[in-house]
C-alpha cells in the first residue's frame, strides 16, 4: 500500500494539471469539512433568529468581493507567469489594493442602499453592521486574489496550507469570542471575519517572498498598472462576473424574497452542494494556469479530474443528503433535503459550462465566455425572482439547475458548430496560449514594454 501511495503521488507529481487541481479541490475539501464543523457549532450554539442574518450578511459581503474586486485574480494568472520580480511586486501590489479599496467602497454604498430597497435587509443598517459588511467583503477578496497568486504559480500547497489556517482559524475564534462573552450574530460575524483578514495580511507580509524570490507586495507604480486593471476590469472581470455572480447573488435573493431565516436553511443546502460546484472551478482554474504557462493540456483531460473527483460525493448526497444536513438539525434538514438534490444534479451541467469557459479564455475569446455566462446568469437569477414566492427556498435550487443546463446546451451547440467548421476546413490551427488581441501572450507584451522603456531612458 505504501509503495502505491508513493507511485501515485509521483505520477501525479508529474502530471501538473492533475496534481494542482487536486491541491485545489483538497483546499475545497479542507474548507468544507472545517466549514461544517465551524457551522454546526454556530447552528448549535447561537440562535436560529441570529444564524439567519449572519449568514445574509456574509451572503451580501461575497456577492460585493465578486462585483468589486475587479478580476486582478485571473490578471495575476494572466500575467504573472515570464514576468521579471520587479513587474511582478507591482502587478500584485496594485491588484490586492485596487480589489481591496474597490470591495470597501462598493460595501459601504451597498449598506446605504440595500436596506432602503428592502426591508428584509434591515440589519444591514447602522454604522456597526456597515462595519461588518465592510470588513468580511474586503475578507472575501484578500482570500480570492491570493488564491489565484497561488494558482497562477501553480503552488496548490500553499494555497491549502493557508486556507486550512483560516478555516481552523474560524473554529478557534468561534470559541474565543464566545467564551469572551460575545453571542448571536456577533460572535459569528467576528469568528468567521477576524482570521480571514489576519491570516491573509500575514501572507502578503511574510509569505509572498517565499512565492517569488526576492518579491514583495508594493504600490509605487500603480499608474503604470491602470491599463491593465481596466483591461481586467473588461475582460476577466465581466466574465467571473456573470459566472460567479448567481452563485453569489442566490442568497441575496432568498433573504429579499424570503427573509432572513429561510436564508439560513437556503445557506447550508447551499453550502453542503458547494463541495460539488468548487472542483468544477478548481480544475479549470488549473487548466487555464497550465496554458498561461505554455503547457498543452486539453479539455478532455480536465474532465476526467472533474469525473474522477465529483462523481462519489454527488452520489453519497444524492441518497443521503437528508442525513447530512440533519448533523446541523432536523429543521435544516426538512427544509434544504430537495434543494439539496437539486442542486446536486446542477453539478455536472455547471462543470461543463466552467471547462469550456477556461478553455475558451485560454484562446482570448473572452466574449464567447460572456455570452456563456451572461446566459446562464440571467436564467438563473430571473428564475429565481420567479420561482422563490411560490417554491420557497427549492425554488433557487430549480433556478439554478436550470441556469447551468442553459450553459451547457449552449456548449454543445457551440462545440457542433466548431466541428461542423473543421470538415469543412480540416487542419485549422488551434492555440492553446492566452493571448491578447494582438496575438502576444501578455508576458511577451509586458517583456516588450519593458525593453521599450528601458531604451526611451537611454
Amino acid at each position: 500500500m505504501r509503495r502505491l501511495l508513493i507511485t501515485t503521488a509521483r505520477r501525479l507529481s508529474g502530471d501538473s494539471l492533475a496534481w494542482n487541481s487536486l491541491l485545489i479541490m483538497a483546499t475545497t475539501v479542507c474548507n468544507g469539512g472545517l466549514g461544517y464543523l465551524y457551522w454546526m457549532l454556530a447552528a448549535r450554539t447561537v440562535p436560529p433568529y441570529q444564524v439567519g442574518p449572519a449568514t445574509a450578511l456574509i451572503s451580501a459581503a461575497t456577492a460585493v468581493s465578486m462585483i468589486a474586486n475587479l478580476g486582478a485574480g485571473h490578471m495575476f494568472i494572466q500575467r504573472l507567469p515570464g514576468i521579471d520580480t520587479g513587474t511582478w511586486s507591482r502587478v500584485v501590489g496594485a491588484g490586492l489594493f485596487a480589489g481591496s479599496v474597490a470591495t470597501a467602497a462598493t460595501a459601504a454604498v451597498t449598506a446605504v442602499v440595500v436596506p432602503a430597497l428592502s426591508g428584509n435587509f434591515a440589519f444591514l443598517a447602522g454604522p456597526g453592521a456597515t462595519a461588518a459588511l465592510i470588513a468580511a467583503a474586503v475578507a472575501v477578496t484578500l482570500t480570492t486574489l491570493l488564491d489565484n497568486l497561488y494558482v497562477a504559480h501553480r503552488a496548490g500547497r500553499g494555497m491549502l496550507l493557508r486556507n486550512v489556517a483560516v478555516a481552523a482559524g474560524k473554529i478557534v475564534a468561534l470559541a474565543g469570542v464566545l467564551a469572551a462573552g460575545f453571542h448571536g450574530a456577533m460572535a459569528v460575524l467576528l469568528s468567521w471575519t477576524l482570521p480571514a483578514l489576519l491570516i491573509s495580511l500575514v501572507t502578503i507580509v511574510a509569505a509572498l517572498g517565499r512565492l517569488r524570490p526576492g518579491a514583495r507586495a508594493r504600490l509605487t507604480g500603480l499608474r503604470a498598472e491602470l491599463p491593465h486593471l481596466r483591461a481586467a476590469l473588461t475582460g476577466h472581470h465581466l466574465i467571473n462576473l456573470t459566472q460567479a455572480g448567481p452563485a453569489a447573488l442566490l442568497p441575496v435573493l432568498v433573504t429579499a424574497r424570503l427573509g432572513a431565516d429561510a436564508n439560513a436553511h437556503f445557506y447550508l443546502a447551499w453550502m453542503t452542494a458547494s463541495m460539488l460546484f468548487m472542483v468544477s472551478p478548481a480544475v479549470a482554474s488549473a487548466l487555464y494556469a497550465e496554458r498561461t504557462n505554455a503547457s498543452p493540456v486539453t479539455v478532455t483531460r480536465a474532465a476526467v479530474v472533474v469525473a474522477a473527483v465529483v462523481g462519489v460525493p454527488a452520489l453519497v448526497l444524492l441518497a443521503g443528503g437528508d442525513l447530512v444536513l440533519g448533523l446541523f438539525s432536523t429543521a435544516y434538514a426538512t427544509e434544504g433535503g430537495t434543494l439539496l438534490r437539486i442542486l446536486v444534479l446542477a453539478a455536472l451541467p455547471d462543470a461543463v459550462a466552467n471547462l469550456a469557459v477556461a478553455h475558451w479564455r485560454s484562446r482570448g475569446e473572452f466574449r464567447l465566455c460572456r455570452r456563456l455566462n451572461l446566459i446562464r446568469a440571467v436564467t438563473c437569477l430571473v428564475l429565481a425572482w420567479l420561482l422563490l414566492p411560490t417554491h420557497g427556498v427549492t425554488g433557487a435550487g430549480l433556478a439554478w439547475l436550470a441556469g447551468q443546463t442553459a450553459a451547457a446546451l449552449l456548449v454543445a451547440a457551440v462545440a457542433l458548430t466548431v466541428s461542423a467548421g473543421r470538415e469543412r476546413c480540416p487542419g485549422a490551427p488551434e492555440t492553446a496560449r492566452t493571448v491578447s488581441r494582438s496575438g502576444e501572450t501578455w508576458a511577451e507584451r509586458d517583456r516588450k514594454a519593458g525593453t521599450t522603456t528601458a531604451a526611451a531612458k537611454q
